[in-house]
Formats: structure tokens, sequence, C-alpha cells
């Protein structure tokens, strides 16, 4: 029966995760998008040697479970004596560090090709344009090219965000407390799963709208004039 009295008790709880699913969340998301222009422009490469290694690559990542490549990165490469080894190993056994490494590579394959697709649609003679007044490749790309892709793809990239939200809750499947292990211990004491993934939920729902607004605010504030 839904008890009013332990939703005070269920929020102190879940708090406590907040700042956590936060730091996984925004970590997570700035990992992946400091991968993904790399996989992009390698995915967008006329060269088959650096373009077929990351399509295979966005291609397992986006076809398996999120779960499942946790799961990979927290307990299997334990399994590796030269990462035991290595001097990575503090922080892969650290499993806070192995949810934002998995969460990142995760968003990274899906960023990458969503900046991958909008170079894509870019008109080719902006490209020729471009060579034609001399323009070096790099000048070309950056002060060309990626600008108008990530214009293109900045709603797609806000939806990405709350996408890393949202899978920052199977963190908890390796030990890390968050709001949603935080919420899980909390049902272990008390028995009382609605009242407390309902304030959970709802926390997510707030953190949601906000990083939403963020989006919706650069996209205000990068829009072509007259658009």
């Amino acid at each position: 029966m839904l008890s009013f009295d332990l939703f005070l008790p269920a929020f102190m709880a879940v708090k406590n995760g907040i700042l956590l699913t936060i730091l996984i969340t925004i970590a997570s998301f700035a990992l992946g998008q400091l991968l993904a222009l790399p996989i992009a422009l390698a995915l967008t490469s006329d060269r088959k040697a650096i373009r077929a290694p990351l399509s295979t690559y966005t291609f397992l990542v986006r076809g398996s479970p999120l779960l499942v490549q946790l799961f990979i990165i927290y307990y299997g490469l334990g399994q590796i004596d030269a990462v035991r080894h290595s001097i990575f190993w503090p922080l892969l056994r650290n499993p806070v560090y192995c949810a934002i490494l998995a969460i990142g590579l995760n968003s990274a394959a899906y960023a990458g090709e969503l900046i991958a697709g909008a170079i894509r649609q870019l008109p080719a003679g902006q490209w020729e344009a471009g060579k034609a007044l001399g323009l070096h490749h790099r000048i070309l790309l950056i002060k060309v090219i990626l600008p108008q892709a990530y214009r293109a793809i900045l709603p797609a990239l806000g939806n990405e965000l709350i996408l890393v939200m949202k899978g920052s809750t199977l963190a908890s499947a390796v030990t890390v407390m968050e709001m949603t292990g935080a919420a899980r211990v909390f049902v272990a004491k008390t028995y009382a799963p609605f009242e407390t993934f309902l304030i959970a939920g709802t926390c997510y729902l707030l953190m949601g709208a906000v990083f939403g607004r963020i989006f919706r605010a650069i996209e205000a504030k990068v829009a072509i004039p007259g658009r």
C-alpha cells in the first residue's frame, strides 16, 4: 500500500546519489564527445584502412547492450595480466571510472555516427570551393565543415546527453551507488519500491529537463539569424 510517510526518507536516500549521477553523466558525455570527432573523421575518410576499423567499432558498440559492455570492462579487463600490471589498473579497478569509460565509449559510437552523417550531408561543393580558394584541409574542416555539422546535430546531441544520463543507471550493476544504486539499497531495507523509484524517476526527469533546457539555450545561441 502506498505510504506518503516514505517519500521524504526515500528522497533523502536517493539524493545521496544525485551528485554521483551528474558526475557520471557529464564525464561520460564529455569523454564520448572527445572521442566522437576523431571517430567521425575516420568514418568519413576516403581511406578504407582508416574507415574500416572504426566502422567495425561503431557496429559492435551500437549492436550490443551497454550493460554487457560495462561488464566486459569492469569484470573482463581485470582478467588480463597486462591490464592488471599497467598504469591504468588503479583506474580500471574503480567501478565509477569503469562506468564512465563504458558509457563514454558507448556514447562515442553513437555521437561519431551522428557527426559523420552530418558531414556527409553537407554539399560536396563546399569542399571543392574551399580547395579552390586554397584553404588547407584542416582549416576548411575547422572553419567551414564542422561548425555546420555540429549546428545541424545539436538537438540530437541533446538527446544523446539524456541517453547518457539514462545509461548511468546501469552503473549500479557494478556496485556504484548513484541514484538507482541508492534507491535499490533503500528498497532492500524498506520493501517500498513504488515510493522509492517514483522519487528516483522524478529526480531523473528533472535532471533531463535541465539538460534539455541547456541544449535548447545553446541551440538558440548558435542558430543562424533569420531562420
